[in-house]
């Protein structure tokens, strides 16, 4: 199936916003506009295999230096608008053009150019419209007909409809640009909402006050280890395919399901914040499709250009284009950052508050003066071992630990948040030092009080 008709499929197929539709690269229209540009260069006798020709082959310049016969560059004529340049180096000998990879016809199109805007002057590189210099004046006319192949000069040749060729690209560029800057100012705004909301639903549990903060922890770390649209694996690590998003997208939704947490939600507006949730993700889902598909067709009709005209578009475009946003990354990448920030995170994790030695929940938890934090079994073992160095900054502070260490603020959080843990840490405290004291065969039992 050619591209042109997959992209129209494909736009037609994913039911995108008729904003959206109307801001997508015109595909068809720019293959037209090419064909133009490829008529233009052969009616000057610059085919395809001219071309090519010309551009394998390389000329010296007056001080040395080697350059392209031909140069094909996209410069800004304006804020917004490009202004492609054709540039061929060509040797004259007493006015005529005598290079012999020229066909024919090029050498009399080039013929008539050159005397009609030939003047010496110096090569300057980065300008395409100044013609090249003239041999050096410490070579006499005659020796220079005899020993040189004849004075170099840059020619730019007057092409039309590249110019809206790029033209028409860039705009679109920039359509797509203010449509994706849009996009996200609106996203930014739901994900915000939304993180109030998922807030109010995701309180410390109360005797007798109904929270779902542990089934929304149970839903978030189902999210993060999907890793939705990125992913931080060795082997896969980066952003996702729009075709991987949707895979990761759909087994998290089947955990959930399978676990029964929408069924057990015990505060209504739970329900309700995961189904924006699921549509956050669905838009954010549909954006990265789009730009997708955009960027291809990019690349699709940049890559033709070049198979038909030989210049070499697709790297002077990417260099020259002005893109914020669409070219300039993914969408998705500043939007699951937010997300996370915004809604992920205000649902604690006990895993963001692991000691760093045991790896499990820094419970009690103690700050040491270089602002490290770790349980307190740890701070013991490593007094009682005399280490003095922080484990992660070699702040001399462990030894200088006590009860004032002792992070209140936090012990209160902890408790709130994560009750089930901190019990369990605790329980694991009270054994290990048990076998300390009583040896392994201590067995560990709770107070009863009869």
């Amino acid at each position: 199936m050619k591209f042109a008709h997959e992209f129209k499929e494909t736009l037609e197929r994913e039911c995108f916003p008729d904003h959206w539709l109307a801001a997508a690269i015109p595909y068809s229209q720019l293959k037209k506009c090419l064909k133009k540009v490829q008529r233009e260069l052969e009616s000057l006798g610059l085919d395809k295999e001219t071309l090519q020709q010309l551009l394998a082959e390389q000329t010296v310049s007056p001080n040395g230096e080697p350059i392209p016969l031909v140069r094909y560059n996209l410069d800004h004529a304006s804020s917004r608008s490009l202004r492609p340049c054709l540039s061929i180096f060509v040797h004259l000998r007493h006015g005529q053009v005598i290079d012999a990879a020229l066909s024919p016809a090029s050498r009399a199109f080039l013929q008539r150019l050159s005397g009609a805007h030939s003047r010496p002057s110096a090569i300057d590189s980065s300008a395409c419209t100044t013609p090249l210099a003239t041999p050096s004046p410490d070579v006499s006319s005659d020796d220079n007909d005899e020993d040189t192949e004849g004075e170099l000069e840059r020619i730019e040749v007057p092409l039309v409809f590249d110019g809206e060729f790029f033209n028409i690209l860039q705009t679109d560029v920039d359509s797509l640009d203010a449509l994706q800057q849009q996009e996200e100012k609106s996203m930014e705004a739901e994900i915000k909402s939304l993180g109030a909301e998922v807030s109010a639903v995701v309180g410390p549990p109360k005797r007798l006050a109904k929270s779902d903060l542990n089934r929304w922890r149970e839903i978030f770390d189902l999210y993060v280890n999907a890793q939705v649209f990125f992913s931080s694996h060795e082997l896969d690590h980066g952003s996702r395919s729009s075709v991987k998003a949707v895979q990761q997208l759909v087994w998290f939704q089947k955990q959930v399901q399978t676990r029964g947490l929408l069924q057990s939600f015990k505060v209504p507006s739970s329900a309700v914040a995961y189904s924006r949730f699921l549509q956050l993700n669905a838009t954010l889902l549909q954006n990265l499709k789009f730009q997708e598909i955009n960027k291809t067709a990019i690349t699709k009709i940049l890559k033709k250009f070049d198979k038909r005209t030989s210049l070499g578009a697709s790297v002077t475009f990417r260099s020259a284009i002005r893109s914020r946003n669409f070219l300039a990354g993914s969408v998705a990448k500043k939007l699951c950052a937010q997300l996370s920030q915004e809604v992920v995170s205000t649902v604690p994790r006990a895993e963001d508050y692991d000691c760093p030695i045991c790896f499990s929940i820094a419970w009690y938890p103690v700050r040491l003066r270089c602002s490290h934090l770790f349980c307190v079994r740890c701070v013991i073992k490593m007094q009682r071992e005399n280490k003095k160095h922080c484990p992660l900054c070699r702040d001399e502070g462990v030894m200088n630990a006590d009860l004032n260490n002792i992070d209140k603020s936090l012990e209160k959080f902890m408790k709130q948040y994560f009750r089930k843990e901190t019990e369990e840490k605790q329980r694991a405290n009270e054994i290990e030092r048990g076998m300390e004291i009583f040896g392994d065969q201590y067995k560990h039992s709770s107070c009863v009080l009869m």
